[in-house]
């Protein structure tokens, strides 16, 4: 299990990198390992406003589905087609693809956020 240096985390399942007030979404390799293969993936319409905790993805796998929580409040502003035409995209190089891009509405909730360490440090 990695959580590589470069990105910040939830205490959940995702990651996050932040450009400017662009925060790029994924899915971690435990939340990928855990479930074997992801199999279906529910993204969120471009537009969609979310609050960090809110339901941002709904994903499936072969035994498992369930909900994926934003990790911060923004505007939904892209999505990533190739993940939504393959979700095992995200088993096979889940810190390489991306779900959602989200326009961040509040920088200050990227505080409560965890670095690598501290997400390794919860295992």
């Amino acid at each position: 299990m990695s959580f590589p240096d470069s990105l910040l985390y939830d205490k959940k399942n995702c990651w996050v990198k932040i450009e400017d007030n662009i925060a790029k979404i994924g899915l971690t390799d435990k939340a990928a390992e855990s479930v074997k293969e992801f199999v279906f993936i529910e993204m969120p319409e471009e537009g969609k406003k979310v609050s960090k905790g809110e339901d941002l993805l709904a994903v499936e796998a072969v035994k498992w589905s369930g909900h994926i929580e934003s990790p911060l409040s923004g505007e939904v502003v892209e999505t990533n087609d190739e993940v939504f035409d393959d979700p095992s995209l995200i088993n096979k190089d889940p810190y390489k693809n991306w779900v959602v891009k989200l326009k961040v509405d509040n920088l200050k909730e990227k505080e409560e956020l965890l670095s690598a360490e501290q997400r390794k440090n919860l295992e």
